[in-house]
């Protein structure tokens, strides 16, 4: 017979939140990419590079942190801790070798292999990314938002994480950011690796043995938990805030930064609460079930009693009654629902066939399952790509040179702003997934008019960043931060939306493109240039001199220090040029709008009557059950699935 801690770790290690916990974990590593504009002042002043060539590295950066095809490919292939493994030992030879070279540990390498050790080093977070969000998500399949906008917003938190840890551990050695970039998310990814696996929910093992009542406490329960855990998230977001604004307000003692981390460890291992509590407290949780049980019984049978006083025909019938109460209802009436919904369903089977026949060599419309190839000759697909390449390059050009921004301006410890934007970053993804959910759910309206408001937002806040007033760092890195965290929340859903879920794999990593491709065009060609031309008329050189490649290197190599810019002025016309680029994109998202607001308006015809519903969808095309239609509208049972996630759930039978 197993002993009692035997037994309890077993169910510990077998319970699907615990494997959440560890992907949370291992996702607050997978945002290394956000430390660069904290690394990268240490890389121009140890090694001598000018901001066009910082500026180049980040874009390397982008380019690892992004292209994330090799992992979704090997995903398939290996096993997840085998996944996992092979993202920390790239993370560790990248920024390891790294740290070697800007400490002068090894002799100096070639600005190219820089670029390589920076790539192949961020690259190691987009294995974390995918271990953690298949794994997770294939646990919770009935549950795929929250845990993304979980996974993903720990992932947005890893620069204000890391910053603690390095002002607890490390301060004031900023040559030491890379040794811990290169350390920590490796020892983490072995601790998990393991942890990280497929695990059953409790209802799809019981799946046929459990009543509907059941069912329900299951469901209340799972709610209470991602409760727990996004107060947990916001909790952490808020002590991550606080700490970080009394060491720049105040002068923090090193004890008292030692603390502020030892409470940062005590919020990340807070969720373990879920799955000890079901492993432990087993009398409780029954007890709890229990009563949940009986309330769920109670009001199912106050339903009955409700349906059994009302007429036997109702203005509206959802599929989850025929599931859930069909054992409550009598025996006619039982019947004369299930006869209805079924007669509905064979319509709409049969409706489908002949649309689908009819457009069978136009391909596939808006909200069908698209290819690769069928999605790149779509305007919608463009839209969304050009509109993340403006809002997505500009954020990016900020964040890879928010370093050099706060320096510029006379701020001298530029990782707090980089842990700040981190914060705005997470609550940018939690905050515009869950908005856009709302304005698609109970609007029905297009997603991109949220990334319209974000790159607004971050107009904004560019011209604040570019006059440099006081205060303006702070808010400037905030609405920019805020912007660049939603658009990956809003792009996925809008993506899976527009062109389906059946290659969403490819879709999505092509979009994913935008973010080094804006990132080369705005931070490595136009900040760059910009900057070091700057620099070069507060150091009185000669600009042609400047633009030839000899004479640079003799510059670089004859001074002793590197171009350095001070003032507001040095970022400002970069600034205003992404205040442009986040106008445009806006235009493009109202585009995007314009041309899939009948997609939603679908939806929400289907709330009122679907045969207006069908009209749309034929848009002008004749119809051979015109008669039928006529009838069901004279029928106002027939308006019964009238929800935003049938209205998905179509997108899966097309």
């Amino acid at each position: 017979m197993a002993s009692p801690s035997r037994d309890a770790f077993a169910k510990i290690w077998n319970n699907r939140w615990f494997v959440l916990v560890a992907a949370m974990w291992l996702q607050a590593c997978a945002g290394i990419g956000y430390m660069f504009g904290a690394i990268s002042p240490v890389l121009k002043t140890s090694l001598g590079y000018n901001q066009k060539q910082i500026n180049r590295l980040g874009v390397a950066k982008d380019i690892g942190d992004s292209v994330g095809l090799l992992a979704g490919f090997l995903c398939d292939v290996l096993p997840t801790w085998a996944l996992i493994l092979l993202g920390a030992l790239q993370n560790f030879l990248g920024y390891g070798w790294l740290w070697l070279t800007v400490t002068h540990r090894v002799p100096p390498l070639h600005f190219a292999l820089i670029c390589v050790l920076i790539g192949v080093g961020t690259n190691g977070e987009s294995y974390f990314n995918t271990a953690a969000l298949v794994t997770c998500v294939r646990n919770f399949s009935d549950n795929r938002g929250p845990v993304v906008g979980i996974l993903k917003g720990f992932a947005g938190l890893s620069g204000a994480i890391f910053t603690l840890v390095y002002t607890a551990t490390f301060a004031p050695d900023q040559a030491s950011i890379s040794f811990m970039v290169a350390v920590i998310p490796t020892s983490v990814a072995i601790l998990v690796m393991f942890v990280l696996r497929h695990v059953p929910s409790p209802a799809a093992a019981l799946a046929g043995r459990s009543s509907s009542a059941e069912n329900d406490v299951t469901r209340v329960q799972e709610s209470q938990n991602f409760k727990f855990v996004y107060g947990v998230c916001l909790a952490l977001a808020a002590y991550l805030l606080i700490t970080i604004l009394m060491q720049d307000i105040a002068d923090v003692s090193h004890t008292v930064t030692v603390a502020f981390a030892y409470g940062l460890l005590f919020l990340l291992a807070l969720p373990l609460v879920i799955p000890f509590r079901a492993a432990v407290m087993t009398t409780e949780s029954t007890s709890s079930k229990q009563t949940l049980l009986e309330d769920c019984k109670s009001r199912k049978e106050k339903h009955t009693h409700n349906n059994h006083s009302s007429p036997p025909h109702t203005d509206e019938v959802l599929f989850s009654e025929l599931e859930d109460e069909k054992e409550t209802w009598p025996e006619n009436e039982r019947q004369q629902r299930l006869d209805r919904a079924s007669s509905r369903l064979f319509r709409a089977v049969a409706q489908g066939a002949i649309k689908l026949k009819r457009r069978q060599k136009a391909g596939p419309r808006r909200g069908e399952d698209f290819t690769m190839k069928q999605a790149a000759v779509k305007a919608d697909f463009w839209l969304l790509f050009f509109s993340v390449v403006c809002g997505a390059g500009s954020g990016l050009m900020v964040i890879d040179n928010l370093g050099q921004i706060s320096q510029s301006l006379g701020f001298a410890n530029a990782h707090i702003f980089v842990s700040m934007l981190s914060i705005w970053n997470f609550l940018g993804r939690i905050g515009g997934g869950y908005v856009s959910e709302i304005i698609a759910r109970d609007y029905v309206f297009p997603r991109p008019i949220v990334m319209a408001a974000a790159q607004a937002g971050m107009a904004i806040g560019h011209v604040l960043l570019a006059f440099g007033c006081p205060g303006s760092l702070y808010v400037g890195s905030l609405l920019v931060g805020l912007g660049y965290g939603s658009h990956w929340s809003v792009t996925p859903a809008t993506a899976s939306e527009l062109f389906g879920l059946k290659h969403f794999g490819i879709l999505y990593n092509v979009l994913t493109i935008a973010n080094p491709a804006g990132s080369l065009i705005f931070s490595g060609l136009i900040a760059g240039t910009l900057y070091d031309r700057e620099a070069q008329k507060q150091r009185g050189l000669n600009a042609l001199a400047f633009s030839s490649v000899a004479t640079e290197q003799f510059v670089i190599q004859n001074t002793d220090e590197a171009l350095l810019c001070e003032g507001a002025i040095c970022f400002q016309e970069t600034l205003f040029i992404m205040t442009g680029v986040c106008i445009l994109g806006i235009v493009l998202n109202l585009v995007l709008v314009a041309r899939t607001l009948p997609v939603y308006g679908v939806g929400v015809q289907k709330r009122t009557c679907p045969a207006a519903a069908a009209t749309s969808a034929r848009n002008g095309n004749s119809n051979p059950n015109a008669k039928q239609s006529q009838e069901e509208e004279r029928n106002p049972s027939c308006c019964s699935i009238t929800t935003y996630s049938a209205f998905q759930s179509s997108k899966f039978l097309s």
